[in-house]
């Protein structure tokens, strides 16, 4: 979760396999999948390696994605040159090419990108730095379609408390234009310990964790105080809260919660996920609402970032995470059509039994239907990105769709998250996605790379 390291996770899970002949193929092939109700035919455009320009060699790694739904520009941001800056790149055909890579200001050193989209076309790109002092987020605009990001949008957000502890940003944007940022806070860097896999990231071990939020009303030159989102500040333990913010302006945030077990030594259990809401921009949050039984929890070793949100055309909301209960690591799904108050019974993403990694994303499409994806080392072969479409009236509409063709070395840190938008459709009765992923493919000495691939089903 802190986007630093390097799962050496196992086992395999059968695929539906689809396109792709090479890291970039040649041109898309289709496959036509039987479900409970018609046919599904499923197309994956060639795959692209959208790092592979970058300024300076290295890994490029921990991947975010926004989508212009007006224009078709698809926006990347990660972590390049060997994790050591931060880079954007552009699409304005929907994910089929890039242009070169922009490096932003003021990320030498930086971690956990995050970007968004305004509804006037400007591009927030966000990430995490640190001083002497201070850990904060750094948040800059490009109104040139992420051509340049000008030093004079570019601002630091940091704290006034000093020595203080800060982690995994996201941001969004409102229909208004406002701009929302959350991400992980603590007064007192000394009290975090971490727990660091030897191939992924770092999870924390003790830490006074909250999710706070600042915001700005006019495109990011100026920001409002820093408040509280998750309850019990200054020992919340709440971390990783990605965020989405609805047509009529209300925000969610859904955020892994841990159970304290002392809020004076910072120590902490199990985590489960729970989702707020505010109305009135981020003044007053709901009362969280855990989502899933007690009884399915995530662990404080899992270093990935757990938990997703997203929402249809009709407002009806997603959440993914994956458990690790019993030694299996599980993904799942819920929706609500009620705004958040309520939470359907879970859908199991991922049909494996193992203890494999499973970083699961979604995004919302029309009315009633979500697309689920998630990055797993469940095969012998490695990592790979998989797919599948879900309808809240009837369940799966197929099994798992593996969009990557070549596998990536599972001992190499691919990022704790990926890139899944839905782009507008091209044709009447079809679906249009973007999806985006970190893989170390090449063998044992290869460098985590970016790719990028449309998925369109009809």
């Amino acid at each position: 979760m802190t986007g630093w390291l390097t799962t050496m996770r196992r086992w395999a899970l059968p695929a539906v396999v689809i396109g792709c002949t090479g890291l970039v193929s040649g041109p898309a092939q289709a496959v036509t999948l039987d479900t409970s109700s018609a046919q599904l035919t499923v197309v994956i455009s060639k795959i692209t390696d959208f790092s592979s320009d970058s300024v300076c060699p290295g890994s490029n790694d921990e991947v975010e994605q926004a989508v212009d739904p007006a224009l078709g520009y698809v926006y990347e941001e990660w972590m390049a040159c060997g994790n050591s800056v931060i880079e954007v790149a552009t699409s304005a055909d929907g994910g089929l090419h890039f242009g070169t890579p922009v490096v932003l200001a003021d990320s030498a050193g930086a971690w956990d990108p995050s970007i968004a989209v305004a509804p006037d076309g400007t591009v927030y790109a966000a990430f995490m730095n640190s001083t002497r002092h201070h850990t904060f987020p750094v948040v800059e605009a490009s109104r040139n379609h992420g051509q340049t990001f000008p030093l004079s949008l570019v601002k630091r957000l940091v704290p006034k408390q000093a020595n203080d502890w800060g982690d995994r940003d996201f941001i969004a944007v409102g229909p208004t234009g406002t701009v929302y940022l959350t991400w992980d806070y603590g007064p007192s860097a000394k009290d975090v310990t971490f727990i660091c896999s030897p191939a992924g990231s770092c999870s924390f071990a003790t830490g006074d964790l909250n999710i706070v939020m600042r915001t700005s009303a006019n495109g990011g030159r100026t920001w409002g105080p820093m408040t509280h989102v998750s309850p019990g500040f200054p020992a919340g333990g709440a971390d990783s809260a990605p965020l989405l913010v609805g047509p009529g302006g209300r925000i969610y945030v859904a955020y892994q919660g841990y159970h304290m077990t002392s809020r004076t030594k910072f120590t902490m259990t199990t985590a489960h996920i729970f989702v707020t809401s505010s109305a009135d921009g981020g003044k007053i949050w709901s009362r969280p609402v855990r989502v899933g039984p007690s009884r399915l929890s995530m662990n404080r070793s899992e270093w990935w970032i757990d938990g997703a949100i997203g929402m249809d055309s009709a407002g009806n909301l997603y959440v993914t995470w994956d458990t690790q209960v019993g030694g299996r690591d599980v993904g799942w799904l819920a929706y609500s059509t009620d705004y958040g108050k309520t939470w359907s019974r879970l859908s199991r993403v991922t049909p494996d039994t193992d203890n494999a990694t499973h970083i699961v994303e979604v995004a919302g499409g029309r009315r009633g239907i979500a697309y689920v994806g998630w990055l797993a080392d469940n095969s012998p072969h490695g990592y790979a990105l998989y797919l599948r479409p879900f309808s809240i009236t009837k369940g799966w509409l197929s099994g798992p769709i593996r969009v990557s063709h070549a596998f990536g070395n599972r001992l190499v840190w691919p990022g704790d998250t990926f890139g899944i938008s839905t782009e507008p459709a091209t044709a009447p009765g079809s679906a249009r996605l973007v999806v985006s992923w970190g893989s170390a493919v090449g063998g044992k000495h290869a460098t985590c790379q970016d790719y990028a691939a449309i998925v369109t089903f009809h």
